[in-house]
């Protein structure tokens, strides 16, 4: 890379050139399918349920407007990202609940971020003059593709939040520089912006889009920020108004996405910026030194200054030659802005309390360091480099496929999550549910009091280890745990509905109607809060409103056998025969071999 900022224009490739392209495209393929090829029998686990297995609005993609309305309580990866949510009902539709087809989407996501960046680095280099670009351009997108610090953003499946929006923002930027190579360059600048305007609705950090690429246009294009607003002022403000989509979304989600990020959420900008020049050095080792990786850092936040002062004075060196080199070296400066300015808005001051670091945010960050190391190791190495940068390539590739036997099961990841940070109440919570759902109570039991011996005030601990009692038929000490729940996080979501149930199971049953009221309440479309308060209110004597109740039920879930089996015996009970009659046979429709059913109906049918 030279000091000043080149505007020659690539000359057209000739047709064995295009031929080297495609062969160089498709090795990048190929070997992103080689390292990725057993996370296709991954679990869904961690956020991928809350955003797929638990979010109705992608169950049914005939109803687009409930698509494009992804949920937004209990911060789900999809709230305010349309286009994420519109990408797992398409999933949906092919494959339910199999994660096959959302890993191989996943994949095929980051394969075409791959080639978008290959396109991007080689055009580039092009203008700039360096020799063999098609050689550091597939060098780059070849190691940015197989490093093991991309598995997150990959194979865990709804961080496709994060590879998505990475596809799109290497579009926008592979659009935009493919139109200052043509000579009518409308078709791709209005690319350019249909792909920052999907990005937008994908992920919030697509907020850095518009001002790189004006920051693209003065260092490898234009020459000067003046010369880039002269001849495109226009593309610039076209792009920067998808700010205004970003910022609907925002808003429609409350602005703090689901109570995981912004201002007002117990923690400081202060203390969260602290936090984030530890995240960001342990990025930059980890991009140099992919080891160990983990899925999940927990919510631990620095406090005092003191604690990282080195890394904060590390972060301010850095920052200060990013300064530097945009003024006297701008290219060098372009990968330090890039870095930099895409991390901002997840890893400055603006908390994301639910994780206060996470490996998939640098995920586009990355690509600066691939193009950086790239061209210094051409540099220093010549014609060897190739050689080199294959071996790296050979090296990542395996570091990624073993890190992708991690993700082979949710017990798997989170027992791997556990033993690096033993400390971390979270993963403890998760290995323990993921034991739980495996059939393994007594370990899942050992690790959900490993949580809180670790954090006695972890409320997700404790109302997890009141589903394990319950479970086992204990509802008092299932009761004390809500109740420590409920005292801990009073807003805490999907308390009330199993609350309730541990309540009647102990006879306590006004309470439990309490409780029971409060889940439809926050749940109103969810069958079965409806027919447990049904179940509550029929043992408090209230009748009536238990047919009510009973009713709703089998509205929301027609199939609902075990809702219209009782609703026709509370219908016998308040005088309604024949309603009752009518619902043993729908009872019978979806269960015939229900004798009981059978015989209650043989009986209505007989008459008195």
């Amino acid at each position: 890379m030279s000091t000043s900022a080149a505007t020659a224009r690539p000359a057209p490739e000739a047709a064995g050139g295009r031929l080297r392209l495609l062969l160089l495209a498709a090795a990048i393929a190929a070997a992103a399918l080689a390292a990725y090829a057993d996370s296709f029998r991954g679990p869904f686990f961690f956020d991928d349920l809350p955003a797929i297995t638990e979010n109705d609005s992608i169950q049914h993609l005939e109803r687009i407007g409930a698509v494009l309305s992804p949920p937004s309580a209990d911060g789900r990866a999809v709230a305010g990202r349309p286009v994420v949510n519109l990408s797992f009902a398409l999933n949906w539709a092919l494959s339910g609940a199999d994660p096959w087809s959302y890993h191989a989407a996943n994949l095929a996501i980051h394969v075409l971020a791959g080639l978008a960046l290959f396109g991007l680095v080689r055009r580039t280099l092009a203008r700039i003059g360096l020799p063999r670009p098609e050689l550091a351009a597939f060098a780059a997108a070849l190691l940015w593709v197989l490093h093991p610090l991309q598995t997150e953003s990959v194979t865990a499946v709804v961080q496709r939040t994060e590879s998505l929006m990475g596809l799109f923002f290497l579009l926008t930027f592979y659009c935009f520089a493919r139109a200052a190579d043509e000579p009518a360059p409308l078709r791709w600048h209005l690319l350019s912006w249909i792909c920052c305007l999907l990005g937008m609705a994908t992920k919030e950090v697509m907020v850095t889009a518009p001002v790189l690429v004006l920051l693209y246009d003065r260092t490898f294009i234009a020459g000067s920020f003046r010369e880039a607003w002269r001849r495109r002022a226009r593309v610039h403000l076209s792009l920067a108004a998808t700010w205004i989509l970003l910022a609907a979304l925002l808003v429609h989600g409350g602005g703090t996405r689901g109570g995981a990020a912004g201002f007002g959420l117990n923690i400081s900008p202060w203390v969260y910026a602290l936090t984030q020049c530890r995240a960001i050095v342990l990025y930059l080792r980890l991009a140099f030194y992919p080891s160990p990786l983990i899925v999940d850092y927990g919510t631990a936040t620095v406090r005092r200054l003191a604690a990282v002062w080195p890394q904060a004075l590390l972060l301010a060196a850095l920052l200060a030659a990013t300064a530097w080199a945009l003024v006297r070296r701008p290219r060098w400066g372009f990968l330090g802005a890039w870095f930099f300015v895409i991390l901002s808005p997840s890893s400055s001051f603006v908390p994301l309390i639910t994780q206060t670091i996470a490996e998939h945010r640098m995920y586009l960050p990355l690509a600066a360091v691939a193009v950086g190391a790239v061209v210094l190791l051409q540099r220093l190495a010549g014609t060897r480099s190739l050689a080199i940068f294959l071996l790296l390539a050979a090296a990542l590739g395996a570091g990624t496929a073993r890190r992708n036997r991690d993700y082979r099961s949710a017990v798997a990841i989170w027992a791997d999550t556990a033993a690096k940070l033993p400390d971390n109440p979270g993963a403890r919570n998760n290995l323990g549910n993921a034991l739980a759902d495996a059939g393994r109570p007594e370990e899942a039991r050992a690790q959900y009091e490993a949580a809180l011996r670790i954090d006695p005030r972890n409320a997700q601990a404790h109302y997890n280890l009141g589903n394990l009692l319950l479970a086992e038929g204990r509802p008092e000490p299932a009761i004390a745990h809500y109740a420590q729940t409920a005292r801990l996080d009073p807003t805490f979501t999907r308390l009330h509905g199993n609350f309730g149930v541990a309540l009647l199971r102990a006879g306590r049953v006004q309470e439990a109607v309490q409780q029971l009221i409060a889940a439809v309440e926050q749940d109103p479309g969810r069958a079965e809060a409806h027919y447990n308060l049904a179940g509550a209110l029929v043992q408090a004597g209230d009748l009536s409103d238990a047919v009510r109740e009973f009713r709703a039920a089998v509205k929301l879930r027609p199939d609902f056998a075990d809702a219209r089996y009782n609703l026709a015996l509370t219908l016998e009970r308040v005088g309604l025969g024949s309603e009752a009659a009518e619902e043993y046979r729908q009872v019978l429709r979806l269960t015939p071999n229900d004798a009981e059913a059978r015989s209650r109906l043989a009986r209505l049918e007989a008459g008195p």
